[in-house]
């Protein structure tokens, strides 16, 4: 029967250790997993959003460039087209001058001619431009009146060369200079009124072009505003996101990042980054708590080995006496003797038990925790070593203290680390006080762990969480054993503070919140 329950035990051993390394695979695979989902998705990097802006904007710009050369052009050709009007007024006002001159007193009749001559050619050279901005009938009619116009002057300069004296005073100049005087003012008001219609065009052409200047310009800015606040928005959102990440595995969750968004980017690579860190520190985490157990168990085993001598002597003796006198006693004193045997028996198997359950390795079970047994098993588990140091534990809990959600044997590991502390701290004959209550808002359990030895010297009560820090003498500790209970209380959403006196003493506090029910999502990305 001893054999079986032995094998059994051993048996349960090897499946929770299988159950540990179970959790620890399965979080690895979710890591994994986590890690092609990121690397799965559309690629639209920073640099892609960058290069993409600038091009936005540089064919912005160059469309505002197309349409300011293109408004220019239409600007100057307005222009040059009131220099020709403004030249062939002038050359037919010109004309007109003479011709009133030839009328008045016989003379400039040759100026005239001269004068719409070069009118008309201005007007022919001009032609294409002339084209662009007025309409055919419009061109053709000033055309032939300039025609009619200097066809006149030709009549009058071949009679004047026939030697006709004063001809301007004859009835056939009078008739002629009614026909002048109509196409001159006919074609000085086509002139002014061509000039007139292209200074309101070109006005207009101005005030379009400020306009377009204006707004290209307002468009612009928002353009370039709308681009840098994406881009800022984006690695700032991102960056803020990082943040938090870091505070949370800083503070020991190590949940790994999956995608939030449709694209990944270089910030996805540093996700990447982070979750094969996560999966370093996870495992390493893991190696380091078990490797810390180890250490305690092999403070609890002096005292176990201690505690074991008494009932290993008991059972010695007795099987002596019943070899020795097995004849001389009765049935009754040998049913003692034996029963006895069964109960230091019983004895030693629980004083190892105690040690197995919590030297084994297990899954992480998060289940609901009374903190209250769970102290008095902890006790329990160290009572060879408070017997040997010769120290008194107080234990005293408020009624009705809430229960937590946790992990009870990584929370039994903490304790123990601290109530080890407590003793390597406590002289002999000492005191320790563990005191539970309820935190102020009432949504927290507080476990003070007190001692009343020499308390930590002000300047390093900064440092005693550090990894490898530890004020006790080489070989004697290895400085882990707060930084890992810190990461395991972490773990459960709570956190671990000292107060410390010189001369008094320390005070160890390990608040934990009453309902902490995992979390089944991860971070996103």
């Amino acid at each position: 029967m001893e054999i079986s329950q032995h094998n059994s035990e051993n048996s349960g051993s090897k499946n929770e250790v299988d159950g540990s390394a179970k959790h620890l695979y399965g979080h690895i695979a979710d890591i994994r997993e986590a890690q092609q989902t990121l690397m799965s998705r559309l690629h639209f990097s920073v640099r892609k959003q960058i290069y993409l802006g600038n091009v936005l904007v540089f064919l912005f710009v160059l469309v505002i460039a197309v349409v300011l050369i293109l408004n220019n052009e239409k600007v100057q050709t307005r222009l040059k087209f009131l220099e020709f009007v403004n030249e062939f007024s002038a050359e037919v006002q010109q004309a007109r001058r003479y011709e009133k001159n030839y009328f008045l007193y016989g003379t400039n009749l040759s100026d005239a001619i001269e004068n719409i001559h070069l009118a008309r050619l201005i007007f022919t050279r001009e032609l294409n431009t002339f084209a662009e901005l007025q309409d055919q009938m419009t061109r053709e009619g000033i055309l032939n009146k300039i025609e009619s116009y200097e066809s006149l002057l030709g009549q009058l300069f071949q009679k004047q060369q026939q030697n006709v004296v004063e001809l301007h005073k004859t009835g056939f100049s009078k008739g002629i200079e009614t026909k002048l005087r109509k196409y001159g003012q006919d074609i000085l008001a086509s002139a002014e009124s061509m000039m007139t219609v292209e200074k309101r065009a070109l006005e207009k052409s101005l005030d379009q072009s400020r306009d377009f200047h204006i707004y290209s310009i307002l468009v612009l800015l928002v353009i370039l505003t709308m681009n840098a606040w994406l881009l800022v928005g984006r690695i700032y959102t991102t960056l803020s996101r990082f943040s938090t990440y870091a505070q949370r595995i800083a503070s020991g969750d190590f949940r790994p990042i999956l995608p939030k968004r449709k694209f990944r980017d270089e910030f996805t690579d540093l996700a990447v980054a982070i979750n094969e860190m996560i999966k370093e520190i996870d495992t390493r985490e893991a190696v380091l708590i078990q490797t810390h157990k180890m250490r305690a168990v092999g403070t609890l085993t002096s005292g176990v080995a201690h505690e074991l001598n008494n009932p290993l002597n008991n059972i010695m003796l007795t099987a002596h006496m019943l070899l020795e006198d097995y004849q001389d006693l009765s049935d009754d004193e040998r049913k003692d003797m034996l029963k006895d045997v069964t109960e230091e028996t019983d004895r030693a198997r629980k004083i190892i038990r105690n040690l197995l359950d919590f030297a084994r390795e297990s899954s992480s079970a998060m289940e609901s925790v009374d903190l209250y047994q769970l102290l008095k098993e902890t006790i329990t588990l160290l009572e060879n070593q408070i017997r040997l140091a010769g120290i008194t534990v107080d234990i005293q809990f408020t009624d009705d203290l809430p229960r937590i959600h946790g992990d009870a044997q990584k929370l039994q590991q903490v304790f123990v680390n601290l109530l080890l502390n407590a003793m390597d701290a406590s002289s002999k004959g000492g005191k320790i006080q563990v005191m539970g209550c309820l935190e102020e808002k009432a949504d927290a359990v507080k476990v003070a762990v007190i001692d009343y030895g020499q308390g930590i010297p002000r300047h390093i009560v900064s440092s005693v969480f550090d990894p490898f820090f530890t004020t006790k003498p080489k070989g004697k500790g290895t400085g882990l054993g707060l930084s890992v209970s810190q990461g395991i209380v972490a773990k459960h959403g709570g956190s671990i503070k000292v107060t410390s006196k010189e001369g008094s003493g320390s005070s160890f506090n390990v608040i934990l919140p009453v309902v902490t029910f995992p979390e089944l999502h991860s971070f996103h990305l």
